[in-house]
């Protein structure tokens, strides 16, 4: 950390004005108190600003720059650190410690070079007392912000996004307009390259000319100029380690890996370079993008890519198509949509009649995530696929009676599970042409199981899609757990059956849309005690009208005992729903897979209604955030 004597003139501008906002325009001489008892701070990237368990004797405004949170781990060794979010410009740190003698409770390191402005605590009560508006607004902002914090993680978007080629041959430049024309509907944006800013869109700058040039010099337009102008400046790198490429690695908040899918995956000298890339704890987030072309089929391969590069994350784009380039667009300005499908057996169906209303009203979502039945349709959906075909090769997997396959002597589960597995295989052969992997999907998703190893949660977001599929589904004492390293993996839905939190944790993620199976209708039977064997069984004989005793059976009984925690953790999860949706299956049960095609159609009407029902502005405020733009 390094105290200088003057800011910037844009730093400077941008403080007063970031104290005039808070503070609610106050006079001159307010402005004037506060920054004479300010200290000017500059950090360079990687530079530690506070530890964890530190005194907090300071608070910081942070003026230009990116900071990255850390907590001390929780797992079982309590060693290390793990990152939590980020902080960019115009975000107050450390701010409870000015009311407050308890020590630091993170570490925040620099992921960029950043420039920030300090306030002692000894300067605070002073400053406070001869400025009381200031103080409630002060007060008013740091409750809102811890109100906040504890509702939903903070998605912090950045501002500095840097284009890194990796792969020789790109249209890197071409595709770098293409983006910058998307993100232009989430804000105003500019284009710079080697020789200075290349193009602008969005609202508040003028819309770039029939060639694309806007073309002025670096030295005329600082970063900072820009910055404090657009909502993202996107940096074009040279498809070489230049100069310019080093500076770009620099200053980025985030950086883009461009890599042509259809070359072989080998590290390019952008990425050896020294000064090139940043490291994977303290430098900007990478994020690998796989381009391919438009009548790609399925991605493939896509683990040989990212065992060579430890990036946060990884989409496939196909920059020929608008609704590809739209939804990287809405994962930078971290304005993406999650879709969160629950399990619920054969009720599972209507996750396709949902997505087909969806469809139909053009709205799309970036990621998608499920738990049991959800994870078969979550790779359905994230297939990328024509609806017609989703439900052909869904009602022709459920149709097939994947349990049918009764133990006739259980021992570790009363289904051999041989089908479902035939069953899934199918699916994924069906969807792809090979056995593909979860990072084969062309939208990002995650199938979520529980580890009866480590009594823990299992979210698969790498590795082999049927097995991640089979492990989601597999129902304890139902059928056969599934084996990875050692450990014993089992249907999801016994710890986390509508997986909300999950996709909340997703990168860029800001609203998700959810469709929750769970049953709502309490179990009452009117007996004084439980028939003998002998008369169930006996009255499992008789048609179902004729039945004399509405009990369940004994695979939905076991089924739903193992379900009880889950389901009570899927009532709050629907509270972080934006857009929710439980259709009306009445007494469909769990393993009614010969309804399918009409459980599909009760969930496509149900979703209809719902978006019937939406006020216009809110579903129009859905389809603008997904409808494409030309480029």
């Amino acid at each position: 950390m390094k105290f200088v004597h003057h800011l910037s003139p844009q730093h400077e501008d941008y403080l007063v004005a970031q104290l005039r906002a808070l503070f609610d325009e106050p006079e001159d001489a307010e402005i004037t108190r506060w920054r004479e008892r300010l200290r000017n701070v500059e950090l360079a990237a990687g530079e530690l600003l506070m530890s964890e368990g530190e005194a907090g004797d300071s608070m910081y405004l942070l003026l230009s720059g990116r900071l990255r949170v850390f907590l001390p781990a929780s797992g079982p060794s309590r060693a290390g650190r793990v990152a939590v979010g980020e902080m960019n410009r115009g975000q107050f740190i450390g701010e409870m410690s000015m009311y407050t003698d308890q020590p630091r409770t993170a570490t925040l390191v620099a992921i960029r070079d950043s420039v920030l402005v300090r306030l002692d605590k000894a300067d605070f009560p002073v400053l406070l007392a001869s400025s009381p508006k200031a103080s409630i607004h002060f007060t008013q902002r740091i409750i809102e912000r811890l109100f906040n914090n504890t509702r939903r993680p903070l998605q912090v978007q950045p501002v500095t996004i840097t284009l890194l080629p990796i792969s020789p041959g790109l249209d890197a430049q071409g595709l770098a307009l293409r983006l910058m024309s998307h993100l232009g509907r989430h804000g105003s944006t500019c284009l710079v390259g080697a020789s200075g800013v290349m193009a602008r869109a969005g609202s508040q700058t003028p819309a770039k000319n029939d060639s694309g040039d806007l073309t002025a010099s670096i030295e005329d337009t600082s970063l900072d100029d820009l910055e404090a102008a657009h909502d993202f400046v996107l940096l074009l790198a040279d498809d070489a380690p230049t100069e310019w490429t080093l500076r770009c690695a620099r200053q980025a908040d985030e950086t883009l890996l461009l890599a042509d899918a259809a070359q072989a995956p080998a590290l390019h000298p952008n990425e050896t370079h020294p000064g090139a890339r940043t490291h994977p704890e303290t430098g900007a987030a990478e994020v690998l993008v796989l381009l391919h072309a438009d009548d790609t089929h399925a991605p493939r391969g896509t683990a040989a890519w990212l065992e060579r590069r430890p990036v946060a994350d990884h989409l496939h784009i196909r920059p020929a198509l608008d609704r590809d380039m739209a939804r990287l667009a809405r994962v930078v300005s971290r304005q993406a949509v999650g879709l969160v499908l629950s399990g619920g057996g054969a009720r599972g169906m209507s996750h396709l009649g949902v997505w087909r209303a969806l469809a139909e009203r053009g709205i799309d979502v970036d990621y998608v995530g499920g738990t049991s039945i959800g994870s078969i349709m979550t790779s359905l959906i994230a297939a990328d696929r024509p609806l017609a075909l989703l439900n052909e090769v869904a009602q022709e997997a459920l149709g097939a009676n994947p349990t049918g396959d009764v133990n006739p002597v259980p021992v570790l589960s009363l289904v051999k599970g041989q089908r479902v597995k035939r069953v899934i295989g199918r699916v994924v052969e069906r969807l792809f042409g090979f056995q593909a992997d979860v990072e084969d999907l062309w939208k990002n998703a995650f199938c979520v199981a529980t580890n009866f190893s480590t009594a823990s949660e299992d979210v698969a977001r790498r590795g082999p899609l049927a097995r991640a599929i089979l492990a989601s589904i597999a129902i304890p004492g139902a059928l056969p757990p599934i084996l990875r390293d050692g450990h014993l993996l089992c249907d999801g839905g016994t710890l986390n059956n509508f997986p909300v939190d999950v996709m909340r944790r997703m990168r860029g993620v800001s609203r998700i849309i959810g469709v929750d199976l769970g049953g709502t209708e309490s179990l009452k039977v009117d007996l004084t005690e439980v028939p003998s064997h002998w008369q169930l069984l006996l009255d499992r004989l008789r048609p179902r009208r004729w039945r004399r005793y509405a009990l369940p059976s004994f695979m939905g009984y076991l089924i739903n005992a193992l379900l009880l925690h889950s389901m009570s953790r899927q009532r709050l999860a629907a509270q972080g729903v934006d857009l929710y949706f439980k259709p009306e299956l009445g007494k469909v049960g769990l393993l009614e897979w010969k309804k399918a095609a009409d459980i599909e159609e009760r969930g496509y009407q149900h979703a209809k209604a719902v978006l019937d029902g939406l006020a216009p502005e809110v579903l129009q405020s859905w389809q603008a955030q997904q409808a494409p733009t030309s480029a």
